[in-house]
Formats: C-alpha cells, structure tokens, sequence
C-alpha cells in the first residue's frame, strides 16, 4: 500500500485548511455562543464544493471519494465540529440513499442540488423508539391512491430544520418489519402534512441542530420511494450502506478533533509554568502528550487504510468501518480528557477550546450506531467466518 495523499487530495486538503485558518478559526467562539454559522461562511463553503464531495462529477459534485472526504472532515473537525456537520449529512447520510440506490431520475433531480449546497439533505431513521433498535421503526406509509401516505415522528435528525429533502424510513409492512417491510422514501419540505418540531437543547454541538420531524398524513407522490417501487421494503438495507461510510467520516471527525487537542495541550504544556519550570518537564504530563501522540497514529492508519479500501473495493467496508467508528471515537474522548488535565483548571473554562472540544466529542461514541452497537457489528462479521 502507497500511504503518500494523493496529489489532488493534497490540495484539496491544503485549500480546505487555509479556509479553516482564516474564515472558521476566528469565529468559532462566536458560532458557539450564537449557536449559528454565518450565512456568508456556508456560501464560501459553497464555492469551495464543500457540500458535494463524494457526490459524482456527473452531478456536479467533486467526487473525490471516501479517502478525500475523511482528510477534509479532519481538517474542519480541528476547528469546531459543526462545521463538518453543516456539510457532512449532504455528502453523507442525506445523500448516499440517492447516490447508491436512487433511480436515473432522482439522482438527476437532487443531486445537483444538494452538491451545491442550494438544498440541505438529512438521514430521518432515529424515533423515540427506534435509537440502536433501529428496525424498531414506527413511522408507517400507506399507499393510498397514486399518493404515498406518512404518519409519524423522527427525532435527533441532523440539520432537520434546514433540510429541504428528507431520506424517511417508514413500515410498509409490519409483518416483514426490517426484511422487506421498511421502505426509504424521500420526503421534500414543502410536502402537505411534514412538518419541523422541537429543535432539541443538547451538551455540545452548537452551531449545528438537531429535531423532531412530525409526519401527519404527510402526502408524497408514489415515485419518491428510493429506487423506485422495485425498492419497496428494502430501506433497512439502504440505511445500512448509508451508514457505512457515515461511521469512516464520524472517525475522521474524531481524529482530526484529537490532532488539534495535542497541538492545544503542546502548547500549553510549554507555557504553563509551575514549581519554577513549564509542566511539559513533569514526566506525568509528558506520558499524557505521548499517550495522546500514540492513540491518534494509530487511529488515522486505521481510518486511511479503511477509507482507502472501500474506495478501491467499491463496496462496502462492514467491520472496517465499525471498528474505525468504535475505535477513533473512543480514542477522541480519552484524547479529550486528557487535554483538561494537562489543562488543570483552566480546561475547565469556556474561554479555552478544550472545554467545547471535551463536550462536542462526548456525542461521538453516540451518534451513528453506539461504541456497543459497533462492538456487535464488529463480532457479527467476525463470526461469519
């Protein structure tokens, strides 16, 4: 294996860190107590094709592949990880339903759109009682007429509130249930009978949202389901693929989190003097900075070489990608606390970056399948000899 960055994702990913340096680092702070991201910050991600890059050049997105993808979300996540996730349901969760198995005719009509960021695209699986259950669907969709009719309630959906088209997983049979009876349908905002609820109150994560999407006798035309009607009742299979590469961007989003937290810690580690000399001369922190070093090499090998080998293979990465997920999050939150204590008081402190990057990373081990669902997975695929 060649572990040289390809010279086109080098550049990309040159571009990507000198935007972060001087359009996201100086209002980060700001973004965190607005709970918002300038709207000419998201048109600058606009221009730079920050909302398509793993959709398709045919649809004019920069399709640059899992590899390219996961660099980028490093360098966003270095920052302030509601950067990343502004873009990252378009290029991730809330497109790939469309990409992998929509129809000629939605890729035609969504793609381009959500490529350019002029529409937001959102995963809507997760209900109340549907979290690591997820086949434990309630949200129903009767055929009714030439109409898709949909009742129900989805919540901590990312972007929920932005989203101009939905990927919504509905029980179309009850008796099959998650084989052959959830259906992945697309829903648009200005559908009769969607509509945003609460938008939720969370630890971290500011900047970015999350809610509830309400489906009262919400009406969509018959052709909206994903694939078309060949795909009735193969939507668990959908949101599974989806989900697969969704686990290798959340682990880059840790890693390059965990970089910057190393780099904060350094520094701080140097300036800090206490008993008449800095503590990076404590051996106590110095085990801590090299503890630190360790766990983000070895995560980033194992995140390029599985980003890498699902863009070679094509397919999916099942273990690789749920042992990239479990791995590089918890390894993110360990980083995390450690940067507090080497911080000591101070990192305890909103005025320092260690503080938000302790509470945003925390969701990590939650969101995208739990450390524990992965841990399944993982042992599922091992046992299949």
């Amino acid at each position: 294996m060649d572990f040289e960055i390809p010279e086109n994702l080098r550049l990309m990913t040159d571009t990507v860190r000198r935007f972060v340096k001087k359009d996201l680092e100086p209002i980060s702070q700001q973004v965190e107590d607005e709970d918002r991201i300038p709207e000419e910050v998201v048109q600058t991600m606009r221009e730079l094709g920050l909302f398509g890059l793993s959709i398709p050049e045919e649809y004019d997105g920069l399709g640059i592949g899992t590899l390219g993808e996961c660099l980028v979300y490093e360098e966003l996540s270095a920052v302030n990880a509601c950067f990343r996730t502004r873009i990252g349901t378009n290029n991730g969760i809330g497109s790939q339903g469309i990409v992998i198995d929509g129809t000629t005719e939605q890729k035609e009509k969504y793609l381009p759109k959500l490529a350019s960021g002029e529409w937001i695209g959102v995963f809507a699986l997760t209900e109340p009682e549907a979290g690591s259950d997820a086949a434990n669907v309630q949200t129903t969709a009767e055929l009714k007429g030439d109409k898709w009719v949909l009742n129900g309630r989805k919540h901590f959906i990312t972007n929920g509130d932005i989203a101009d088209v939905s990927t919504v997983f509905a029980v179309t049979d009850k008796s099959k249930r998650a084989k052959g009876g959830i259906t992945a349908f697309l829903v648009e905002k200005t559908d009769p009978g969607f509509f945003v609820g609460t938008i939720e109150r969370k630890m971290g994560m500011r900047g970015s949202h999350t809610c509830e999407l309400i489906f009262d006798n919400c009406e969509i035309p018959r052709d909206r389901i994903i694939g078309g009607d060949a795909n009735l009742g193969l939507g668990f299979r959908t949101a599974m693929k989806t989900l697969d590469k969704g686990r290798l961007t959340m682990g880059a989003s840790a890693v390059g989190s965990a970089q910057k937290l190393l780099e904060l810690s350094l520094d701080y580690a140097k300036q800090r003097v206490q008993f008449g000399k800095p503590i990076c001369e404590f051996q106590a922190v110095q085990i801590m900075l090299a503890d630190m070093a360790t766990q983000i090499y070895a995560g980033r090998q194992m995140l390029h070489h599985a980003a890498w080998l699902r863009d070679k293979r094509g397919t999916a990465v099942i273990k690789e990608a749920s042992m990239v997920k479990l791995f590089c999050t918890e390894m993110a939150n360990r980083v995390a606390d450690m940067a507090v204590q080497i911080h000591g008081g101070m990192g305890y402190m909103k005025d320092f970056p260690v503080e938000r990057f302790y509470r945003d990373l925390r969701l990590t081990r939650i969101y995208e399948g739990t450390s524990e669902i992965q841990r399944n997975v993982i042992a599922r695929e091992l046992l299949k000899g």
